[in-house]
């Protein structure tokens, strides 16, 4: 589950980061720029800091559906 949720948020961050240098301000591009550069660093040394602060919340690890 913890791992949909940082996908979900990074494909958020970036969408929205889209849109505000569309329609704002072109500097967002930069804020694009860092969460790409944060999922590559998180696939390249298998940490990533939001996976920790939903663990210290109580978020599961698995997939499992309650259904």
């Amino acid at each position: 589950m913890r791992n949909r949720i940082v996908r979900g948020v990074a494909g958020s961050f970036i969408l929205i980061s889209l849109i505000f240098a569309i329609y704002v301000n072109i500097n967002w591009l930069w804020f694009t720029a860092f969460v790409g550069a944060n999922l590559l660093q998180s696939s390249l040394t298998k940490w990533c800091l939001l996976e920790d602060i939903l663990k210290k919340f109580g978020v599961s690890d698995s997939d499992k559906s309650c259904c």
